[in-house]
Protein backbone atom coordinates (compact mmCIF):
# COMPACT_ATOMS: atom_id res chain seq x y z
CA UNK A 1 0.00 0.00 0.00
CA UNK A 2 1.42 2.93 -0.83
CA UNK A 3 1.99 6.35 2.06
CA UNK A 4 2.25 9.73 2.02
CA UNK A 5 5.19 11.00 4.17
CA UNK A 6 2.90 11.75 7.41
CA UNK A 7 1.48 8.05 6.79
CA UNK A 8 4.97 6.69 6.25
CA UNK A 9 6.71 8.18 9.31
CA UNK A 10 3.42 7.87 11.53
CA UNK A 11 3.64 3.42 10.19
CA UNK A 12 7.21 3.18 11.28
CA UNK A 13 7.25 5.40 14.65
CA UNK A 14 3.82 2.57 15.27
CA UNK A 15 5.64 -0.10 14.31
CA UNK A 16 2.53 -0.48 11.70
CA UNK A 17 3.09 -1.98 8.07
CA UNK A 18 -0.18 0.12 6.51
CA UNK A 19 -2.27 3.14 8.04
CA UNK A 20 -4.43 4.60 6.59
CA UNK A 21 -5.91 8.27 7.53
CA UNK A 22 -8.43 8.21 10.03
CA UNK A 23 -6.71 5.41 11.54
CA UNK A 24 -5.50 6.27 15.56
CA UNK A 25 -1.74 4.73 16.39
CA UNK A 26 0.48 4.31 19.38
CA UNK A 27 3.42 5.90 18.22
CA UNK A 28 7.02 6.90 19.72
CA UNK A 29 8.28 10.16 19.79
CA UNK A 30 11.73 10.97 19.48
CA UNK A 31 11.54 14.52 21.08
CA UNK A 32 9.56 16.15 23.72
CA UNK A 33 10.20 20.13 23.60
CA UNK A 34 8.77 22.30 25.85
CA UNK A 35 9.53 26.45 26.34
CA UNK A 36 9.44 28.77 28.89
CA UNK A 37 5.94 30.31 27.89
CA UNK A 38 4.09 26.96 29.36
CA UNK A 39 6.71 24.80 30.41
CA UNK A 40 6.18 25.60 33.82
CA UNK A 41 2.70 24.24 33.62
CA UNK A 42 4.04 21.20 31.76
CA UNK A 43 6.21 20.56 34.69
CA UNK A 44 3.62 21.34 37.83
CA UNK A 45 1.86 18.75 35.97
CA UNK A 46 4.35 15.95 35.55
CA UNK A 47 5.29 16.32 38.80
CA UNK A 48 1.65 15.88 40.15
CA UNK A 49 1.08 12.95 38.29
CA UNK A 50 4.43 10.97 38.09
CA UNK A 51 6.42 13.17 41.53
CA UNK A 52 10.04 12.27 41.08
CA UNK A 53 10.26 9.54 38.31
CA UNK A 54 12.08 10.49 35.33
CA UNK A 55 11.81 10.88 31.60
CA UNK A 56 11.54 8.54 29.56
CA UNK A 57 15.11 9.43 28.26
CA UNK A 58 17.01 12.63 29.06
CA UNK A 59 18.15 12.72 25.61
CA UNK A 60 14.75 13.37 24.30
CA UNK A 61 13.35 16.11 26.15
CA UNK A 62 14.28 19.80 25.90
CA UNK A 63 13.68 22.91 27.29
CA UNK A 64 14.06 26.12 24.96
CA UNK A 65 13.41 29.82 25.95
CA UNK A 66 12.50 31.67 23.33
CA UNK A 67 9.23 34.12 24.67
CA UNK A 68 10.30 35.71 27.11
CA UNK A 69 14.30 36.49 27.20
CA UNK A 70 15.36 37.83 29.02
CA UNK A 71 12.58 37.93 31.50
CA UNK A 72 10.75 41.66 31.79
CA UNK A 73 8.60 40.62 35.34
CA UNK A 74 8.95 38.57 38.33
CA UNK A 75 6.39 35.70 36.79
CA UNK A 76 8.20 35.24 33.96
CA UNK A 77 11.75 34.51 36.11
CA UNK A 78 10.26 32.60 38.51
CA UNK A 79 8.48 30.61 35.63
CA UNK A 80 12.33 30.08 33.79
CA UNK A 81 13.40 29.34 36.89
CA UNK A 82 11.12 26.42 37.66
CA UNK A 83 12.43 25.01 34.08
CA UNK A 84 16.10 25.23 34.52
CA UNK A 85 15.42 23.34 37.84
CA UNK A 86 13.57 20.64 35.88
CA UNK A 87 15.96 20.25 33.23
CA UNK A 88 18.78 19.81 36.39
CA UNK A 89 17.24 17.63 38.39
CA UNK A 90 16.12 15.44 35.54
CA UNK A 91 18.94 15.92 33.56
CA UNK A 92 17.30 17.32 30.20
CA UNK A 93 18.72 19.70 28.10
CA UNK A 94 18.08 23.44 28.55
CA UNK A 95 18.68 25.96 25.72
CA UNK A 96 18.85 29.05 27.92
CA UNK A 97 17.90 32.90 27.01
CA UNK A 98 20.89 33.14 25.10
CA UNK A 99 19.81 30.73 21.85
CA UNK A 100 16.74 31.74 19.87
CA UNK A 101 13.36 30.41 18.49
CA UNK A 102 13.27 26.80 19.90
CA UNK A 103 12.35 25.62 16.59
CA UNK A 104 15.08 26.77 15.02
CA UNK A 105 17.43 26.15 17.74
CA UNK A 106 16.06 22.43 17.84
CA UNK A 107 17.15 22.46 13.84
CA UNK A 108 20.45 23.94 14.03
CA UNK A 109 21.54 22.16 17.15
CA UNK A 110 20.68 18.59 14.84
CA UNK A 111 18.35 17.13 16.96
CA UNK A 112 15.60 16.61 13.98
CA UNK A 113 15.97 14.22 11.04
CA UNK A 114 13.87 12.55 8.94
CA UNK A 115 11.14 9.99 10.15
CA UNK A 116 11.19 11.39 13.74
CA UNK A 117 8.31 12.21 15.58
CA UNK A 118 8.54 15.63 17.69
CA UNK A 119 6.38 17.19 19.60
CA UNK A 120 6.26 20.53 21.45
CA UNK A 121 4.25 23.21 23.52
CA UNK A 122 4.45 25.89 20.64
CA UNK A 123 1.83 25.75 18.17
CA UNK A 124 4.85 25.87 15.10
CA UNK A 125 6.45 22.94 15.94
CA UNK A 126 5.37 22.19 12.49
CA UNK A 127 7.76 24.12 10.78
CA UNK A 128 10.23 21.18 11.60
CA UNK A 129 8.14 19.01 8.52
CA UNK A 130 10.98 20.89 6.31
CA UNK A 131 13.14 18.03 7.88
CA UNK A 132 11.09 15.36 7.23
CA UNK A 133 10.25 14.67 10.33
CA UNK A 134 6.31 14.30 12.05
CA UNK A 135 6.32 17.77 14.47
CA UNK A 136 3.41 19.49 16.47
CA UNK A 137 2.45 21.22 18.77
CA UNK A 138 -0.06 19.72 21.33
CA UNK A 139 -1.31 20.10 24.74
CA UNK A 140 0.28 19.37 28.86
CA UNK A 141 -1.60 16.52 29.30
CA UNK A 142 -0.07 14.75 26.12
CA UNK A 143 3.36 16.79 26.49
CA UNK A 144 3.15 15.10 30.34
CA UNK A 145 2.38 11.43 28.67
CA UNK A 146 4.93 11.77 26.16
CA UNK A 147 7.66 12.75 28.55
CA UNK A 148 7.09 10.21 31.03
CA UNK A 149 6.64 7.20 28.25
CA UNK A 150 7.67 8.26 25.05
CA UNK A 151 5.63 7.63 23.23
CA UNK A 152 1.75 9.17 22.11
CA UNK A 153 -1.64 8.44 20.79
CA UNK A 154 -2.61 10.31 17.10
CA UNK A 155 -4.92 10.51 14.24
CA UNK A 156 -3.48 9.51 11.22
CA UNK A 157 -4.08 12.95 8.69
CA UNK A 158 -5.48 12.94 5.28
CA UNK A 159 -2.76 14.38 3.20
CA UNK A 160 -3.22 17.66 0.85
CA UNK A 161 -0.34 18.02 -2.36
CA UNK A 162 0.28 22.08 -3.07
CA UNK A 163 2.44 22.07 -6.19
CA UNK A 164 3.83 25.55 -6.57
CA UNK A 165 5.22 26.07 -10.06
CA UNK A 166 6.72 29.06 -12.03
CA UNK A 167 10.01 31.82 -12.24
CA UNK A 168 9.43 34.22 -9.05
CA UNK A 169 9.85 37.50 -10.32
CA UNK A 170 12.52 39.65 -8.17
CA UNK A 171 11.52 41.15 -4.69
CA UNK A 172 8.83 38.09 -4.70
CA UNK A 173 10.01 36.53 -1.77
CA UNK A 174 8.59 32.91 -0.26
CA UNK A 175 6.40 34.96 2.40
CA UNK A 176 4.71 36.40 -0.54
CA UNK A 177 4.02 32.85 -2.03
CA UNK A 178 2.65 31.43 1.43
CA UNK A 179 0.71 34.86 1.90
CA UNK A 180 -0.82 33.86 -1.41
CA UNK A 181 -1.20 30.43 -0.13
CA UNK A 182 -2.98 31.31 2.80
CA UNK A 183 -5.21 34.09 1.08
CA UNK A 184 -6.12 31.10 -1.24
CA UNK A 185 -7.27 28.73 1.00
CA UNK A 186 -8.40 30.62 4.14
CA UNK A 187 -7.89 30.45 7.97
CA UNK A 188 -9.07 27.06 8.14
CA UNK A 189 -8.76 25.30 4.67
CA UNK A 190 -6.20 22.98 5.82
CA UNK A 191 -7.86 21.82 9.11
CA UNK A 192 -5.88 18.62 10.64
CA UNK A 193 -4.51 17.95 7.35
CA UNK A 194 -0.88 17.10 6.78
CA UNK A 195 0.37 18.75 3.21
CA UNK A 196 2.79 18.01 0.95
CA UNK A 197 4.62 21.20 -0.63
CA UNK A 198 6.14 20.40 -4.39
CA UNK A 199 6.99 21.75 -7.79
CA UNK A 200 9.77 23.42 -9.25
CA UNK A 201 9.49 26.55 -6.86
CA UNK A 202 10.12 24.28 -3.59
CA UNK A 203 12.91 22.17 -5.02
CA UNK A 204 15.04 25.09 -6.04
CA UNK A 205 13.69 26.57 -2.32
CA UNK A 206 17.13 26.50 0.55
CA UNK A 207 16.24 25.87 3.81
CA UNK A 208 15.55 29.46 5.14
CA UNK A 209 12.61 29.85 2.58
CA UNK A 210 11.41 26.37 3.65
CA UNK A 211 10.71 27.25 7.23
CA UNK A 212 9.37 30.32 6.22
CA UNK A 213 6.72 27.85 3.93
CA UNK A 214 5.74 25.55 6.95
CA UNK A 215 5.92 28.03 9.27
CA UNK A 216 2.37 29.68 8.25
CA UNK A 217 0.65 26.15 7.60
CA UNK A 218 -0.76 26.74 11.06
CA UNK A 219 -2.36 29.29 9.54
CA UNK A 220 -4.82 27.26 7.58
CA UNK A 221 -5.18 25.20 10.68
CA UNK A 222 -2.31 22.61 8.74
CA UNK A 223 -1.26 19.72 11.02
CA UNK A 224 2.13 20.11 8.97
CA UNK A 225 3.69 20.76 5.93
CA UNK A 226 6.23 18.36 4.38
CA UNK A 227 8.78 19.15 1.73
CA UNK A 228 11.29 16.60 0.36
CA UNK A 229 14.60 17.70 1.66
CA UNK A 230 16.88 18.65 -1.60
CA UNK A 231 20.43 18.65 -1.69
CA UNK A 232 21.02 21.45 0.72
CA UNK A 233 18.55 20.58 3.62
CA UNK A 234 19.77 17.12 3.51
CA UNK A 235 23.28 18.33 3.90
CA UNK A 236 22.49 20.33 6.59
CA UNK A 237 20.97 18.21 8.45
CA UNK A 238 24.33 15.87 8.06
CA UNK A 239 26.20 17.96 9.15
CA UNK A 240 24.38 19.46 12.57
CA UNK A 241 23.33 15.55 13.22
CA UNK A 242 26.88 13.73 12.46
CA UNK A 243 24.79 11.02 11.24
CA UNK A 244 23.55 9.84 8.34
CA UNK A 245 20.02 11.31 6.49
CA UNK A 246 17.90 9.08 5.63
CA UNK A 247 16.17 10.38 2.23
CA UNK A 248 12.21 10.52 2.70
CA UNK A 249 9.58 10.91 -0.08
CA UNK A 250 6.42 9.88 -1.09
CA UNK A 251 5.59 6.69 -1.82
CA UNK A 252 4.68 6.38 -6.09
CA UNK A 253 1.01 6.02 -6.30
CA UNK A 254 0.53 7.77 -2.78
CA UNK A 255 -3.41 8.78 -2.26
CA UNK A 256 -4.58 12.84 -1.80
CA UNK A 257 -6.91 13.87 -0.37
CA UNK A 258 -6.92 17.10 -2.93
CA UNK A 259 -3.68 18.29 -5.40
CA UNK A 260 -3.74 21.83 -5.40
CA UNK A 261 -1.79 23.76 -8.46
CA UNK A 262 -0.15 27.00 -7.90
CA UNK A 263 1.98 29.27 -10.46
CA UNK A 264 3.13 31.87 -9.32
CA UNK A 265 5.16 33.53 -12.08
CA UNK A 266 3.12 36.54 -11.95
CA UNK A 267 2.65 36.77 -8.30
CA UNK A 268 3.52 40.09 -6.67
CA UNK A 269 4.84 41.81 -3.34
CA UNK A 270 1.45 40.10 -1.06
CA UNK A 271 0.23 41.82 2.56
CA UNK A 272 -2.07 40.14 4.91
CA UNK A 273 -4.13 43.01 6.15
CA UNK A 274 -6.04 43.29 9.47
CA UNK A 275 -7.29 41.25 11.25
CA UNK A 276 -6.40 37.68 9.75
CA UNK A 277 -3.58 35.99 7.95
CA UNK A 278 -5.81 35.44 4.90
CA UNK A 279 -6.89 38.05 4.04
CA UNK A 280 -4.42 38.93 1.74
CA UNK A 281 -4.12 41.76 -1.14
CA UNK A 282 -1.25 42.41 -3.28
CA UNK A 283 0.79 45.34 -1.91
CA UNK A 284 0.21 48.05 -4.57
CA UNK A 285 -3.34 47.94 -3.45
CA UNK A 286 -2.69 49.20 0.13
CA UNK A 287 0.74 50.77 -0.62
CA UNK A 288 0.82 54.18 1.23
CA UNK A 289 -1.01 53.37 4.09
CA UNK A 290 1.06 55.17 6.77
CA UNK A 291 2.89 52.94 9.41
CA UNK A 292 3.93 53.50 12.83
CA UNK A 293 6.17 50.33 13.34
CA UNK A 294 7.94 47.32 11.33
CA UNK A 295 9.06 44.41 12.44
CA UNK A 296 11.64 42.40 10.63
CA UNK A 297 11.83 38.65 12.40
CA UNK A 298 9.92 35.81 14.26
CA UNK A 299 10.05 31.77 13.47
CA UNK A 300 8.55 33.05 10.15
CA UNK A 301 11.36 35.50 8.90
CA UNK A 302 14.26 35.81 10.97
CA UNK A 303 16.62 33.19 9.42
CA UNK A 304 19.90 35.00 7.27
CA UNK A 305 18.08 35.30 4.03
CA UNK A 306 15.21 37.19 5.65
CA UNK A 307 18.19 39.63 6.85
CA UNK A 308 19.87 40.08 3.85
CA UNK A 309 17.16 41.48 1.54
CA UNK A 310 16.11 43.40 4.08
CA UNK A 311 20.05 45.18 4.70
CA UNK A 312 19.96 45.05 0.42
CA UNK A 313 17.00 47.44 0.83
CA UNK A 314 18.21 49.22 3.82
CA UNK A 315 21.75 50.18 2.85
CA UNK A 316 22.78 53.25 2.48
CA UNK A 317 19.19 54.46 3.50
CA UNK A 318 17.52 55.60 6.74
CA UNK A 319 14.03 54.67 8.75
CA UNK A 320 11.82 57.11 7.96
CA UNK A 321 11.62 59.70 11.37
CA UNK A 322 8.71 58.86 13.19
CA UNK A 323 8.85 55.40 12.14
CA UNK A 324 10.81 52.28 14.60
CA UNK A 325 12.13 49.83 12.92
CA UNK A 326 12.38 46.24 15.22
CA UNK A 327 14.76 43.62 13.60
CA UNK A 328 15.14 40.24 15.56
CA UNK A 329 17.26 37.58 14.32
CA UNK A 330 15.82 34.09 14.73
CA UNK A 331 18.82 32.62 16.44
CA UNK A 332 22.17 33.22 17.82
CA UNK A 333 23.78 31.53 15.14
CA UNK A 334 21.97 33.57 12.42
CA UNK A 335 22.79 36.65 14.24
CA UNK A 336 26.72 36.19 14.58
CA UNK A 337 26.68 35.33 11.06
CA UNK A 338 24.49 38.67 10.23
CA UNK A 339 26.55 40.25 12.54
CA UNK A 340 30.10 38.97 10.64
CA UNK A 341 28.51 39.61 7.50
CA UNK A 342 27.51 43.50 8.20
CA UNK A 343 24.24 43.23 8.57
CA UNK A 344 24.11 44.57 11.93
CA UNK A 345 25.62 47.69 11.53
CA UNK A 346 23.53 48.14 8.20
CA UNK A 347 20.87 48.01 10.36
CA UNK A 348 21.85 50.42 12.90
CA UNK A 349 22.92 52.91 10.41
CA UNK A 350 19.61 53.00 9.17
CA UNK A 351 17.90 53.60 12.54
CA UNK A 352 16.93 50.13 13.13
CA UNK A 353 16.80 48.58 17.06
CA UNK A 354 18.20 45.09 16.35
CA UNK A 355 17.21 43.03 19.79
CA UNK A 356 18.59 39.41 20.39
CA UNK A 357 17.24 36.09 18.86
CA UNK A 358 13.68 35.07 20.84
CA UNK A 359 10.06 35.29 18.96
CA UNK A 360 9.97 39.20 19.92
CA UNK A 361 6.89 40.73 18.45
CA UNK A 362 5.10 37.70 17.50
CA UNK A 363 2.85 38.67 20.34
CA UNK A 364 1.92 40.75 23.20
CA UNK A 365 4.35 40.59 25.91
CA UNK A 366 7.97 42.40 24.00
CA UNK A 367 9.21 45.82 23.92
CA UNK A 368 7.74 47.15 20.97
CA UNK A 369 3.87 46.52 21.75
CA UNK A 370 1.45 49.12 19.82
CA UNK A 371 -0.28 51.79 21.11
CA UNK A 372 -4.09 52.20 21.03
CA UNK A 373 -4.78 52.95 17.25
CA UNK A 374 -1.14 52.26 15.82
CA UNK A 375 -0.06 50.30 12.86
CA UNK A 376 2.54 47.61 12.30
CA UNK A 377 3.72 45.73 9.70
CA UNK A 378 5.25 42.25 10.80
CA UNK A 379 7.26 39.35 8.83
CA UNK A 380 5.30 37.29 11.85
CA UNK A 381 2.73 34.52 10.79
CA UNK A 382 -0.88 36.10 12.51
CA UNK A 383 -2.40 39.39 12.82
CA UNK A 384 -5.47 38.83 14.72
CA UNK A 385 -6.47 41.80 17.15
CA UNK A 386 -4.57 42.80 19.92
CA UNK A 387 -1.96 40.60 19.19
CA UNK A 388 0.66 42.93 19.99
CA UNK A 389 -1.17 45.65 21.48
CA UNK A 390 -4.86 46.10 22.47
CA UNK A 391 -6.25 48.41 19.54
CA UNK A 392 -3.14 48.03 17.23
CA UNK A 393 -3.70 47.14 13.48
CA UNK A 394 -0.83 44.16 12.02
CA UNK A 395 -0.38 43.61 8.61
CA UNK A 396 1.59 40.74 7.85
CA UNK A 397 4.50 41.18 4.81
CA UNK A 398 7.88 39.90 3.85
CA UNK A 399 11.36 41.05 4.87
CA UNK A 400 11.58 42.95 1.28
CA UNK A 401 7.83 44.77 1.54
CA UNK A 402 8.93 45.82 5.57
CA UNK A 403 12.01 47.13 5.06
CA UNK A 404 10.99 49.10 1.98
CA UNK A 405 8.20 50.69 4.25
CA UNK A 406 10.16 51.74 7.09
CA UNK A 407 12.15 53.66 4.82
CA UNK A 408 9.17 56.25 3.82
CA UNK A 409 6.93 55.07 6.85
CA UNK A 410 4.29 53.70 4.76
CA UNK A 411 3.25 50.68 3.07
CA UNK A 412 6.05 50.34 0.10
CA UNK A 413 6.51 47.77 -2.73
CA UNK A 414 9.80 47.18 -2.27
CA UNK A 415 10.05 46.70 -6.06
CA UNK A 416 10.21 50.61 -6.15
CA UNK A 417 13.13 51.07 -4.06
CA UNK A 418 16.78 51.46 -6.12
Amino acid sequence: MPHTIVEKILARASGKKNISPGDRVWAKVDLVSMRDFGGPNVILKYKEEFGDAPVFDKNKVVITFDLHVPPRQVKEANNQKICREFAKEKGIRLFDINKGIGQHVILEHGLVKPYDVVIGTDSHMNLLGIAGAFSTGVGVTDIVTAMRYGRLWYKVPETIKIVISGKIKDMVTPKDIILHVVGSLGADGLAYKAVEFEGNVIERMGLDGRITIASMVTEMDGKIGFMVPNREVESFLRERTKTNIEHIEPDPGAEYLEVIEFEISELTPQVACPDSPDNVKGVSEVEGTPVDQVFIGSCTNGRLDDLRIAAKILKGKKVKEGCKLIITPSTMEVAKKALREGLIEIFMEAGAVVTNPSCALCTIGHPGVLAEGETTLSTSNRNYPGKIGKGGKVYLVSPATAAASAIYGEIKDPRDIR
